[in-house]
């Protein structure tokens, strides 16, 4: 028998890339943020509710409590094929939507959103639609690295930044003299 015979090749099964996770916001029932986000994360979604630390004050005390910075948002890293047990959890609404395919949120929104929550900033959330700016970030304060598109230059030499994409505005008011301009791409 001969030593040399060419034996069939055999055929590799194609190895598929695994789909990418990325981020979507999902909306939730009124006032059951956390515990959706605590619900999601028990079943190993990846979530992220933005938190901020506000002052309440009743009429015995005032306390230092922290409530979600959107309300009625929490966002989730997943694959599509993670949408079914996303969307079935229980107080999750829907998924933010647009041309009925959910929203992908930009990895720097979600790192906008984590500077925000780090810092001792008052952010307020609007629904208004605003007009493009020049993009800018935050060079000074618990901000830095903060990039956002310039809305207005308000009073006090403060301006305001918007830092989520029309639809679902998140504001914040600074200095201009802890701001730059971005170079336009």
């Amino acid at each position: 028998m001969e030593q040399n015979a060419a034996l069939p090749e055999r055929e590799e099964t194609p190895v598929l890339p695994r789909p990418e996770k990325k981020w979507y916001a999902v909306y939730t029932n009124a006032r059951a943020e956390k515990r959706v986000y605590q619900r999601l994360t028990d079943i190993g979604i990846e979530a992220f509710l933005p938190l901020q630390k506000t002052l309440r004050q009743w009429s015995d005390r005032k306390k230092l409590v922290e409530k979600p910075l959107i309300s009625s948002y929490v966002f989730v890293r997943v694959t599509p094929k993670e949408f079914f047990p996303v969307r079935t959890t229980d107080g999750v609404v829907k998924f933010i939507m647009i041309a009925r395919k959910p929203v992908v949120i930009p990895e720097y929104q979600i790192t906008n959103l984590r500077i925000l929550c780090g810092s001792d900033a008052e952010v307020s959330v609007s629904d208004d639609v605003f007009t493009k700016g020049d993009m800018v970030e935050v060079i000074i304060g618990s901000l830095t690295g903060l990039r956002g598109e310039l809305i207005r230059v308000g009073k006090k030499h403060k301006v305001v930044i918007r830092i989520i994409q029309p639809g679902m505005n998140l504001t914040v008011d600074i200095k201009t003299t802890s701001i730059r301009k971005l170079e336009k791409k």
